[in-house]
Order: structure tokens, then C-alpha cells, then sequence
């Protein structure tokens, strides 16, 4: 008997205008049931299903690959897999794909690799089969050398197949630091992903999520107020905005997922394929030499008056074009890839709108990642330094403002790609080393005619140093006044440290675009190897 009741074999399954192969009758046969299976697999579960995924404002898995891939262009692999679950009325549904969809297709001409999971089946829930076909598609990735993208959207494990659906998540969870640093993985949550099923996307490169319909989180509403009598709706708790500005899970947050596919789509063409390679160059029409003079406007010699770092940045790269990382949260430090003559670049930069560009705990944290994915994806790193320092208080000592400053400090002093600071005004005490220093690694050092570099402040360097001396004074303010004046003139002028070969020059601002490139191309060939070693031990 067919495996496909009532199966029509010629007419019906090969269209009028479409020509019928020059077959046996037995193979036309086979070849109709396989066209229509394939064709009952595409279309999903039942229209029903589909309707319901519409009506919560999502596409469906096949949708979303369609926008994520050129011109809808995939490779599916294991489309029949079906579970082998009994029990609880499972041997009556075993629907094809089993939840998750997966192969690969070219994203701007480059392979990727993808799973999505089918929210219409089983609610997209991991078992068995489910997790053995992602452990497949991220295999092959990591062999053929090729970003994986996830595309989330399930209920966690499946509950019916017990232990076996927890332990498919242990493989993607093992697979997942296997491949860290190795091929760029990116999470899309399109979706729910609560439980174990949140681990994978925080143990990957980037985290995108679409506001109003994807939620993440360990532990639901419900279980919350049950066991701390805390009310939460799943959105404030687990939603975009949450996990973009709050918690800082998501990388990225958009409104639809058009505008989120897409936005997958321009981070997979900044990228490399692979630590081997080097992120894709593209031709640049925006002048190598261009000048700008513009940040003579944008940046006030005064070291307390705010700007907007971005504004730097804009007229320094390519086109004014970058890509913030994490733009939502920790906001005293910008973290963006933008290109510079064509090449791809990181850029690290304290914002000075924001808390005077301090580094507190959670900007330390962000840009020490950041540091690390650029040097595990060999993207030269430029550091744009404006920083008062370290942010005081209880909160931030008890919250351990020295281990997370560390782990910054231990990823540029373990960065073996060009690495290229800019000290644009001031640069004070431990935050200056952090910011990339000569002292720590730095290839190139460069600043402007205005930068002060020095253990602190000057007036608060004159209260530690000048304490007696202005206390003593028969006029103290202008006693004090004079002294700090003077520390000034000894230890802060632009050029003290460039007399000690801590800054390799002192540029005009209007120069910074045309020295970076120069810089960025004779690094190009960098190579730095570090001791042999089984891993550091990173702070924590």
C-alpha cells in the first residue's frame, strides 16, 4: 500500500504545463508519492496551525528561511524524521520534521547553516529526533567551517519523552561551547525559549529577539509568584526590552521580524565564516585619506563637558555606517562593527554622555565580550578612549567592580589582533590601562593635542598631593588653584606620556580617519601567538 492514502499518480501531481518525466510506471509512482509527501511536509500541520501562528503576529519556520536566506534559497536535510515516542497518545502523532526544520544557503553569497524550529509541531518542543537533527545541523557547520543561525521559537523540552529531550538539549549545550570562537553562532528569538531551552541561545555569539512576541527565561511568571509571591507579566519579565536594556541577554532588539531577519542578515556579511579567515572586505567609496575635521565641532576641549561618542564614530567609518552591539544596555561604553577603507572593524568606545564614560560593572562586562568575540573572529580592534575612570561607590565594590573590570583588562591583554587605541581628551587612573594602554598590548597608540593622561584628576590629584600645603596657605583656594595649575603643567600636558613612548604620536583629530587605515594596513598581517596552554583562567 502507498505510504500516502488516495495518492493521485500523474495528472493531479504533475501539473498540465509541467512536463511528465520519461519513466517506468512504478518509479512514476514513487515519484508522485514524493512529490506530494514533500509538498503535505512544506505546507505544515494543517492550515489551522498556520492561521494560529499568523494570528500571534509570527511567521511560520519556512517564512522566516525565506527572508533569512538569499532569495529564499535552502537546503533542507532529514525533512521525514519523525519520532519514535510512545506513550501518552505520542505514536498517534508523529508528524514530519518533528518541530525543526534545518540545512543551510547562502546569506549574501556565503554558506550558513540554520535550524527553526516549527512552533505548529508539537509546539515546537525538543525530543528525541528534534534534537538529533540540530545536533546534525551544527556538526555540520562546525565541519564545513560556516556560521549556524537559530531561529527559536519553542516550548522547551518535551515532557512526554522525559529525560531523552533534556538530555538533546545537553548535546546542543556541549555543541554550543564546542563551536564558540570557532564559527560565529547567532540566536533568534522568534518566540517562546524558557527552561534549559535558554542556555543554548546565552552560550552563543549574538542574541536577537522581536518585541511583543519572543520571551525568555528560566523560570516562568507562574513559578515566580508561586514561590515568591513576586506578579509578573512574561514580557516585562523575559521580553525584548527586558533582556536588551535590563539584563543584557539580548544583543538586539526589533519590532518584527522582517526587520530582525534582516538585521541577522548585514551582522552575517560584517563576519567570517570561520576563525580561519578574515572578515569579508568590500570595496569603500568613502576616501581612505578623507579628513575629519568635523570632530574639531563634535568633541569639546573642555575634559567635563558630554558629547555624543556616536557622533565620533559616524565621521570616522566607512559611510557613517556601524553596527552597536547591545545598544540598550550598559550605555557608559560603546561596543560597535563598522568597516574602515572596507575592512571590518570593532570599535570600544566610553560614551561620555552617559555617565561621563565611566566603566562600571556592566559597561566592563560588555566590552569585555565584545573584545573577545572581535579577537576569536580576527576583527582588528580600534579603542576610542574618553574615560574619568572606574565608577565609585558601595554598590559597584560589593557588586565586584574589581573582577568584572578584570575580566576587560584580561581580554585585550589576551587579543592577539591589531589593536589600535585613540585617546581622544582624558584617560584617569585603572581605566586607562583597561582601555587597551600600550602598557597592556596596545599595537599603536595615537592621541589628540588635548588628551590628559594621569593617575587621577588634576584637582583631585591636588587634594591628595597639595593636602598640607593648601591647608597651610593663608588663601587656600587660590593656594589650591595655583598647585593644580602647576600638576597640570608637570604630569598632564598632551605630550608627557608621548616623551615616555606610551603614546606612539600625537595627531591632529582631523587625521584620526586617514592614521587609522594606515595603521589597520600595516597590521594587517599581525601574528602573535600566545604561550601553549589549555585555557586561561579567566576572572569571573
Amino acid at each position: 500500500m502507498s505510504i500516502i492514502e488516495d495518492s493521485p499518480l500523474t495528472a493531479a501531481v504533475w501539473p498540465q504545463d509541467e512536463e511528465v518525466p520519461d519513466a517506468p510506471p512504478q518509479m512514476m509512482r514513487r515519484l508522485g508519492e514524493l512529490k506530494v509527501l514533500r509538498a503535505r511536509i512544506h505546507a505544515g500541520p494543517s492550515p489551522k496551525a498556520t492561521e494560529a501562528q499568523h494570528a500571534k503576529g509570527k511567521l511560520t519556520a519556512r517564512e522566516r528561511l525565506e527572508l533569512l536566506f538569499d532569495g529564499g534559497e535552502f537546503t533542507e536535510v532529514e525533512p521525514f524524521r519523525r519520532h519514535r515516542a510512545t506513550g501518552f497518545g505520542l505514536e498517534d502523532k508523529r508528524h514530519y520534521t518533528d518541530g525543526v526544520i534545518v540545512g543551510w544557503g547562502p546569506v549574501h553569497g556565503r554558506t550558513v547553516f540554520a535550524y527553526a524550529h516549527d512552533f505548529r509541531v508539537f509546539g515546537g518542543a525538543l525530543g528525541e529526533a528534534h534534537a538529533q537533527k540540530i545536533h546534525k545541523i551544527m556538526d555540520l557547520a562546525a565541519s564545513a567551517g560556516a556560521p549556524i543561525v537559530g531561529l527559536c521559537d519553542g516550548a522547551g523540552a518535551r515532557i512526554q519523552e522525559g529525560v531523552t529531550a533534556l538530555a538533546g538539549y545537553g548535546g546542543i549545550f556541549q555543541r554550543n561551547v564546542r563551536n564558540s570562537g570557532v564559527i560565529p553562532q547567532i540566536s533568534v528569538i522568534m518566540g517562546p525559549c524558557a527552561g534549559g531551552a535558554a542556555y543554548s541561545p546565552a552560550l552563543t555569539d549574538f542574541v536577537f529577539m522581536v518585541r511583543g512576541t519572543s520571551q525568555m527565561f528560566i523560570t516562568g511568571p507562574d513559578v515566580i509568584q508561586a514561590v515568591t509571591g513576586e506578579a509578573i507579566s512574561q514580557d516585562a519579565l523575559g521580553g525584548a526590552d527586558a533582556h536588551a536594556a535590563t539584563s543584557g541577554v539580548a544583543h538586539f532588539a526589533y519590532d518584527d521580524e522582517e526587520t530582525c531577519l534582516e538585521e541577522v542578515r548585514f551582522l552575517l556579511s560584517l563576519l567570517p565564516s570561520n576563525n580561519r579567515e578574515l572578515p569579508p572586505a568590500t570595496p569603500s567609496s568613502d576616501p581612505a585619506g578623507r579628513r575629519t575635521d568635523a570632530l574639531l565641532d563634535i568633541v569639546p576641549v573642555d575634559a567635563n563637558q558630554a558629547y555624543d561618542m556616536r557622533a565620533v564614530i559616524e565621521e570616522i567609518v566607512d559611510d557613517g555606517e556601524s553596527f552597536e552591539v547591545h545598544q540598550e544596555w550598559a550605555h557608559s561604553v560603546i561596543c560597535a562593527l563598522a568597516r574602515l577603507d572596507g575592512q571590518v572593524v570593532g570599535i570600544v568606545a566610553n560614551q561620555p554622555a552617559a555617565l561621563a564614560g565611566v566603566l562600571d560593572i556592566k559597561s566592563s562586562e560588555k566590552a569585555a565580550r565584545f573584545v573577545q568575540l572581535c579577537d576569536a573572529f580576527n576583527i582588528p580592534l580600534v579603542t576610542l578612549v574618553d574615560v574619568p575612570g572606574f565608577l565609585p561607590g558601595v554598590d559597584q565594590e560589593h557588586g565586584g567592580i574589581i573582577r568584572h573590570g578584570a575580566k576587560l583588562l584580561y581580554a585585550y591583554c589576551n587579543a592577539t589582533v591589531p589593536r589600535i587605541q585613540v585617546i581622544l581628551r582624558k584617560a584617569y587612573g585603572g581605566a586607562y590601562i583597561v582601555m587597551d594602554s600600550r602598557s597592556i598590548g596596545a599595537d599603536i597608540s595615537l592621541a589628540w593635542p588635548a588628551n590628559e593622561i594621569a593617575v587621577m584628576g588634576a584637582e583631585a590629584a591636588a587634594n591628595v598631593v597639595f593636602r598640607r600645603q593648601i591647608a597651610q596657605a593663608e588663601d587656600p583656594a587660590v593656594t589650591r588653584q595655583q598647585l593644580v595649575k602647576e600638576y597640570k603643567a608637570e604630569l598632564m600636558h598632551p605630550y608627557y606620556a608621548a616623551e615616555r613612548g606610551l603614546v606612539d604620536d600625537v595627531i591632529d583629530p582631523g587625521e584620526t580617519r586617514s592614521r587609522l587605515v594606515d595603521a589597520l594596513a600595516v597590521l594587517r598581517r599581525k601574528d602573535t601567538q600566545l604561550p601553549r596552554r589549555k585555557h586561561g583562567n579567566q576572572p569571573q
